[in-house]
């Protein structure tokens, strides 16, 4: 290891690594990776993706001309280091300034950044644009797309490859091959991954040169000179170009370094023995779904758990894969697959259930409407960090689900407000046959039934939680301890409101609307956009009457990483605010 050091703080673009020796460049990789450790372990972040590209960074910077060369990360769980070369190094190095910078490319931040990206398979698509924009008005600066193995099973990855083989001009890939995705990789794909690494890239199937690209094989893909040389080679080629890497995921930690899985993303975690440091000691939602799960496939072979390469976000640890057996079924990232597999399964008589991300569930808009709701195949869809209390990049909102699905007929779309609703309709979904359900699961606190729970919604309508007049609150899903705290300051200044659990989504209860027709005021109170949610339509189902209705939600908008709190106040979603609605 070389002695000498580097002053982090001085790095301010990619030409201050220019001049390096290799040597310099050895070193320079050992000292971003401590204070990048230090980051992650404190802050919580992408630790395993970020770990295993650092070298490869480095060496693209190096080789590259970026911004004038073109840089397009895939999902960019990986671009850190990118970000520490290209002017943000002081958001790695100080502890204050830990959020001056998201965790993914942003256009916002800087130049070097050409999307903001968070969702997965998408860089080679977009960076064929770039290519084709170029080749239009004459350019000739490179464009690199980078991309992960996992990513490689998203159909937009097999499309953007399938199209920039056929560009005839400078179009360079980066694969970055880890053997992971979040969770193991799953495909065909990755037995011809496999062959290529084992035969050191000279295997005669491969999957690159068959869709019309040049290949080179880089067998150690964390080594700087190995990655100069390769990247050296391909700069300013005039064709197609796969360059792939093999490298290690989370690289230098040893605790990322053994479970993979775990350190894809972590919350902050002693670096010494990946304990978290502030580790869960309540009870949530996706554990009960995933447990619940597992009861009911143990006694029922025809149930299914589906997941599209994310089974630690529905709660499926290893151990309860390994548990599940064949009636777990990861598609890798493939949500259009997933969605189309599981109306198949229904239709063949099984009971599939497809756990996925709300953020995600929208990469499968189109098989939602055409392979699912036109065919009424009772598939069942459970969504994961909806509303204000899920994941808050502006890549990965989850407020937008409520209006794409009850946009799509043929879909039941429920919203339980706590632990037994949820259970008892996921059960109600899993044994019914006569229609699609998508189920949101809570993000909030968990909370518990105070009344009766039904256990059938083939036909179920609005519930009355508290029976009042002149005022009614409808409050959906998470949002009922809100509409109770808005109605408990209510009847402390003498109003008497009536508070309403809508439980469904999709259609609107006009039995229980028509009763609210000579109240004075309804609010309607919904974690999700508001632009196209219930509350629209229920004013719109009231405007030829006397009331009132004020609808309040989520903005139609990508606020990125905000405060939840913060973000609710600003909709004016506070009991305070809502309940001066009723004076």
């Amino acid at each position: 290891m070389p002695k000498s050091s580097i002053d982090l703080s001085q790095i301010k673009s990619p030409a201050d690594i220019k001049s390096m020796t290799l040597e310099q460049l050895e070193t320079l990789a050992a000292e971003l990776r401590t204070p990048l450790i230090r980051k992650i372990a404190s802050h919580g972040g992408h630790v395993g993706p970020n770990l295993g590209f650092l070298e490869a960074t480095i060496a693209l910077h190096f080789v590259f001309d970026a911004p004038a060369d073109k840089l397009v990360f895939d999902v960019s769980h990986q671009t850190y280091v990118h970000k520490m070369l290209t002017g943000r190094i002081n958001a790695f190095l100080s502890p204050e300034h830990y959020d001056d910078v998201t965790g993914y490319t942003n256009p916002g931040e800087s130049i070097y950044d050409e999307f903001s990206i968070g969702h997965t398979s998408t860089s080679i698509s977009l960076a064929s644009g770039l290519a084709k924009a170029r080749d239009l008005r004459g350019g000739n600066e490179n464009i690199v797309a980078v991309i992960g193995d996992g990513s490689l099973s998203g159909g937009e990855a097999f499309e953007g490859l399938d199209y920039a083989a056929t560009l005839g001009t400078n179009f360079i890939v980066v694969v970055n091959d880890n053997q992971m995705s979040i969770a193991p990789n799953h495909g065909g794909l990755y037995d011809n991954l496999r062959e290529l690494r084992e035969t050191n890239g000279t295997a005669r199937c491969n999957y690159f040169r068959s869709l019309g690209f040049k290949y080179i094989y880089v067998p150690y893909g964390n080594d700087i000179h190995s990655l100069i040389q390769a990247f050296n080679s391909v700069k300013n080629s005039t064709e197609p170009v796969v360059v792939h890497i093999n490298t290690t995921k989370g690289m230098g930690l040893p605790v990322a370094e053994r479970d993979k899985e775990t350190f894809h993303f972590s919350a902050p975690f002693d670096p010494t023995t990946g304990e978290p440091l502030n580790p869960a000691k309540h009870e949530n939602y996706i554990d009960a779904f995933a447990t619940h799960m597992l009861k009911r496939m143990a006694n029922d072979p025809r149930i299914c758990t589906i997941t599209a390469g994310t089974p630690g976000a529905i709660g499926f640890s290893p151990q309860r894969r390994q548990a599940a057996g064949k009636q777990f079924i990861d598609v890798g990232i493939a949500e259009e697959q997933a969605v189309g597999m599981a109306s198949g399964m229904a239709k063949g008589g099984c009971r599939p259930v497809f756990g996925v991300c709300a953020t995600f569930l929208q990469r499968a808009y189109d098989q939602l409407s055409q392979d699912v709701a036109i065919n009424g195949n009772p598939a069942v869809f459970v969504t994961f960090y909806g509303g204000a209390w899920g994941m808050n990049d502006e890549t990965h909102l989850g407020f937008f689900d409520v209006p794409m699905i009850t946009g799509i007929p043929g879909i039941l779309f429920l919203a339980p407000t706590n632990m037994e609703e949820y259970t008892a309709m996921l059960d109600w979904a899993i044994d019914q046959t006569e229609t699609p359900v998508v189920i949101r699961t809570p993000c909030g606190k968990v909370t518990h039934a105070d009344r009766p729970v039904p256990t059938d919604y083939s036909n179920i309508g609005y519930e009355t939680v508290e029976q009042g007049s002149d005022v009614a609150v409808i409050a959906a899903g998470d949002f009922m301890s809100l509409g109770k705290s808005a109605t408990l300051l209510m009847r402390e200044k003498g109003i008497n409101p009536t508070l309403i659990n809508p439980r469904v989504l999709s259609h609107l209860d006009t039995t229980t609307l028509d009763t609210l027709k000579t109240y004075k005021t309804v609010i309607t109170l919904e974690d999700n956009s508001l632009d196209g949610g219930i509350g629209q339509k229920i004013a719109a189902y009231l405007g030829a009457s006397p009331v009132m209705v004020h609808c309040l939600g989520l903005p139609k908008a990508f606020p990125n990483r905000y405060t939840p709190s913060a973000l609710l106040a600003s909709c004016n979603l506070t009991p305070e605010a809502i309940a001066s609605l009723a004076c």
